[in-house]
């Protein structure tokens, strides 16, 4: 069975910094693409940034040159760098590999973000 545990949240000023971890059990990451996505109150899930197998990355507009998104094959894990981070970048953010039309795990239970102004 497959598990995505999303941790590193937390409450931080406006132009701060987190980083966010995502550790998977019963699967191997390497071999798959991985997102982060984030969803704020009140509105739908959006995907924020994401990894492919090969290395390459892409970001939703908003994030651009203020987060970063890795992967540590040895570990398992993806990380999501968050810099200059905004009171509208609050929301929980999740890890899952995307698939063609929705994702492919079931969620984790997410890493509460919150920015303050």
């Amino acid at each position: 069975q497959v598990r995505l545990v999303e941790s590193g949240g937390g409450l931080v000023e406006a132009g701060g910094s987190l980083r966010l971890s995502c550790v998977a059990s019963g699967i191997t990451f390497s071999g798959f693409a991985v997102a982060w996505y984030r969803q704020a109150p009140g509105k739908q899930r959006e995907l924020v940034a994401t990894i492919f197998s090969g290395g390459d990355t892409n970001y939703e507009d908003s994030v651009k040159g203020r987060f970063t998104i890795s992967r540590d094959n040895a570990r398992n894990t993806v990380y999501l760098q968050m810099n200059s981070l905004r009171p509208e970048d609050t929301a929980v953010y999740y890890c899952n590999v995307p698939g063609k039309v929705t994702v492919i795990f079931a969620w984790g239970q997410g890493t509460q973000v919150t920015v303050s102004s």
